[in-house]
């Protein structure tokens, strides 16, 4: 029964669930419109390794791609192509949920070319490029948080331009991504420009860094000792301890006076969004980066085996401000144990932009072997 399902109570506190996975078939078949309907789905987001594991396991893309190899297309202007015709019509099937909440739910993500990573001005070309192609006001393109991305995503809110900033793992650099986002909407205001429809988000990725710090703590613990006792005390506990410090931080930030000017302007925060969220290790429950998570304006993006598992045993509760002091002590306690948060995060988004480089080589790849 609809009125039971864990994933529409969500909603009751403030947040939405996006799926992060889209293909044609889902579009198609009438998938991704059940999930709307049914599930209060409320976003979808896209990127190349999904298209490529699409385009090589069904026959989805199959005519499109034959007839833009028939019209001479390079293999990024393919894949930009079928990118952008999916989150078009994702984007449609959204278009009530976004009119109808005054432009806050419904938003398709696109991402920019991940070998845009370090390069400023590539990225806000392309990005303005994208937009313009998409011509849908419920779509976001996804921006990484990198140094180089910083400068790009101010402009782009400045341009009016929806920005789904993404491969966040570090307090510090989301300090800096809010910074970004409201001097943008601050640049707009100085010209006289609106700022009511501009929707942002700060993508936090969450299991990866559980993924790289749990067996350092595993090591310690090993070893014994107190230092064995304080890491066993942590293990797997650092990604959700990351994120709720982070929402403590989004509070200041968007409570505070600087925001509020904008606010009366009719600016919106920038919410955040939890990004890898599927469980990696077996151990874990398989919603542990969903049910301590749920909080006002946040946005909890989830693989398809996530949300049927929600669905199935979610537990829906407002979580996010409980254990607030046991996060920070958590954080605390890696310094303590000489684990730098800092440096692996910064390594985290090192490899995040590796391997969304890799996804999309091997995407160009694919569809330069379809052109015959």
């Amino acid at each position: 029964m609809t009125e039971h399902n864990p994933l529409l109570k969500l909603q009751d506190y403030g947040q939405s669930i996006w799926l992060d996975f889209i293909r044609r078939g889902m579009l198609e078949s009438g998938e991704l419109q059940e999930l709307i309907d049914e599930d209060g789905l409320r976003g979808v987001t896209v990127n190349p390794s999904i298209l490529d594991e699409a385009i090589r396991q069904t026959n989805d893309y199959k005519e499109a791609i034959e007839e833009l190899a028939a019209q001479g297309k390079t293999a990024r202007e393919m894949y930009e192509t079928l990118a952008i015709e999916d989150v078009q019509r994702a984007a449609d099937m959204f278009r009530p949920n976004y009119d109808g909440s005054e432009g806050r739910f419904g938003f398709v993500s696109l991402e920019v070319s991940p070998r845009l990573a370090y390069d400023t001005d590539g990225t806000i070309e392309r990005v303005r490029y994208l937009w313009r192609e998409l011509d849908r006001p419920n779509v976001m393109i996804k921006v990484p948080a990198t140094e180089e991305g910083l400068p790009a995503i101010e402009q782009l809110t400045a341009d009016g331009i929806n920005v789904n900033v993404t491969l966040l793992f570090g307090l510090p650099r989301y300090r800096k991504v809010a910074d970004a986002y409201l001097g943008g909407i601050e640049q707009r205001l100085r010209a006289g420009e609106p700022v009511d429809r501009i929707a942002s988000v700060a993508s936090f990725f969450l299991s990866r860094i559980n993924v790289l710090i749990d067996p350092k703590l595993e090591e310690m613990v090993e070893a014994g000792g107190s230092k064995g006792e304080k890491a066993a005390g942590i293990k797997g506990e650092v990604a959700i301890a990351s994120a709720k410090a982070a929402y403590q931080i989004y509070q200041e930030i968007f409570e505070d006076g600087r925001f509020q000017e904008a606010a009366e302007a009719g600016a919106r925060v920038q919410r955040l969004l939890w990004a890898s969220t599927s469980t990696k290790n077996p151990e874990y429950s398989d919603i542990k980066y969903v049910e301590p998570l749920i909080g006002s304006k946040t946005v909890n993006t989830m693989p398809l085996r996530t949300i049927e598992a929600y669905k199935d045993h979610g537990d829906p509760a407002p979580r996010i401000e409980e254990g607030v002091e046991e996060a920070w002590q958590t954080l605390e306690t890696l310094d303590e144990l000489g684990i730098d948060i800092d440096e692996m995060t910064q390594q985290l988004e090192e490899e995040g932009v590796d391997k969304f480089v890799t996804s999309y080589d091997q995407l160009l790849d694919e569809l330069e072997s379809r052109k015959g």
